[in-house]
């Protein structure tokens, strides 16, 4: 081989941020002159060059390049030791190639920065903070939290005074400022206070770093706010006048009203009645007396045990009679709670299809009060809920999957009278993770009282 190589160090320490420069020589030992050119391998390649980049060599003679290391100051290069080699390739030669190899210790540095997020807080019991510790070292860093305060009036607690932090990452430490006293009310009362970030020295005998130090504030509120007072003050005036109020005009108002009811005449047909049991009306309905300015309630009692109940209509009075004779009772019998169901089944494209829910026995009249319509598919297109062909309720079935509907006024279906379902389906919808159906299905469900006889 007419080339040799070699570096002086085969074993080097660099300052991240500062310039290392490791002397290679080169010796030309073949018969013509040759130029060579340097090319640095490894993973410092990237802050590693060679000055010159070029050297040219007669037979015999040798020259000296220098490899310059520059790893920057930043979390990119790791602190340790890392291999590398420098290939000396000839012009002419390029099967001569050599290639040296060394070793690069980069050293460690540490760099923390820190920030109290938020700077500033509020609360009635305690303030809330978190502390971002920044580790822009390239060696991992611990460190050290802690915190004090102004005065002996709040204090600062860590939920953890140390953190353990990877080159190029960051931290969170949460920390709280609890008051010494709690404020019930008047004036908030501001505390200040300090918090810093220590990184640890890596070696022993190595001097301390200096610590990062933040100021912050919290603000200590009131537990009672400072209307509740005045709130509490024109509840109770508002109290007091509605008492009043009662007192002044609405008490007397009432006992004028029941004694203006009793009346001579009152007590006169009162007393009739309770000596004659036995004259009420034949068919056990309500009697009404007059006396005063209006007239009195009255219930008689019929034979079957219905009772009905009058009511004065020009004035206000009380009164109760009783007879022996045969009630009318209700113009219907009594009623039993009904309910009925079904399901109508409808294809795309096919027309509708109808269901009969509920047909009214004879002889009865069915009062429909509650209705719920069920879509569990998710189907798409027309329901029709109708009483005697005449539609009760109409709905789009995208609108719903289950719907019910409560009537305070009944609807009456007389004797032999049907309650249908009518579906058109236009589009089959699809349960959550389950196949879609060949058809579209929805339910009815209704509800109501079965009565005998007819209106």
């Amino acid at each position: 081989m007419s080339l040799s190589a070699s570096l002086d160090a085969s074993s080097v320490t660099a300052e991240p941020g500062a310039q290392t420069d490791v002397p290679l020589q080169i010796l030309n030992s073949g018969s013509t002159v040759e130029e060579y050119r340097f090319e640095v391998v490894g993973a410092c390649a990237a802050w590693a060059t060679v000055e010159p980049r070029t050297l040219s060599l007669y037979p015999g003679a040798s020259g000296t390049v220098v490899l310059r290391l520059t790893p920057p100051r930043d979390p990119s290069v790791p602190a340790g030791e890392t291999p590398f080699g420098i290939r000396v390739v000839p012009t002419s030669e390029l099967s001569e190639t050599s290639v040296p190899e060394g070793r690069v210790t980069v050293a460690p540095f540490t760099e923390v920065t820190s920030e109290l997020v938020p700077r500033s807080s509020n609360g009635a019991r305690r303030g809330s903070h978190q502390l971002a510790v920044d580790n822009r070292g390239n060696a991992p860093a611990t460190v050290h939290l802690g915190g004090r305060t102004g005065t002996e009036r709040a204090r600062v607690d860590f939920a953890s005074t140390e953190l353990r932090i990877p080159p190029g990452h960051a931290d969170f430490a949460k920390l709280r400022v609890r008051p010494a006293k709690r404020l019930w009310r008047g004036t908030p009362v501001t505390h200040t206070f300090q918090v810093f970030a220590a990184p640890a020295a890596a070696e022993e005998g190595q001097e301390p770093y200096e610590p990062v130090v933040l100021d912050g504030s919290y603000e200590q509120q009131a537990i009672l706010p400072g209307w509740l007072p005045r709130a509490l003050i024109l509840v109770a005036v508002v109290a007091i006048a509605l008492v009043g109020l009662w007192y002044a005009l609405l008490r007397p108002a009432v006992k004028s009203a029941a004694r203006e009811a009793i009346t001579p005449e009152a007590v006169a047909s009162a007393a009739e009645k309770t000596a004659s049991p036995s004259s009420g009306t034949a068919d056990g309905g309500a009697t009404a007396g007059t006396g005063g300015g209006g007239a009195n309630a009255g219930a008689t009692a019929g034979a079957e045990g219905g009772a009905t109940s009058g009511a004065g209509q020009n004035g206000t009075g009380s009164g109760a009679s009783s007879g022996s004779g045969t009630g009318a009772g209700s113009a219907q019998g009594a009623g039993a709670p009904t309910s009925a169901r079904v399901e109508v089944r409808d294809a795309v494209g096919g027309g509708s299809a109808s269901g009969s829910a509920y047909r009214v026995p004879a002889g009865s009249t069915f009062e429909l009060t509650d209705i719920v319509v069920q879509n569990p598919q998710g189907d798409a297109g027309t329901l029709v809920v109708s009483s005697q062909n005449d539609p009760v309720l109409r709905l789009a079935l995208e609108n719903f999957r289950d719907s019910d509907y409560h009537f305070v006024t009944p609807i009456l279906v007389p004797a032999g009278g049907e309650i249908t379902m009518t579906v058109d389906c236009r589009q089959v919808g699809r349960p959550v993770q389950a196949p879609r159906p060949s058809r579209c299905a929805e339910s009815l469900f209704l509800g109501g009282t079965l009565r005998s006889g007819t209106e």
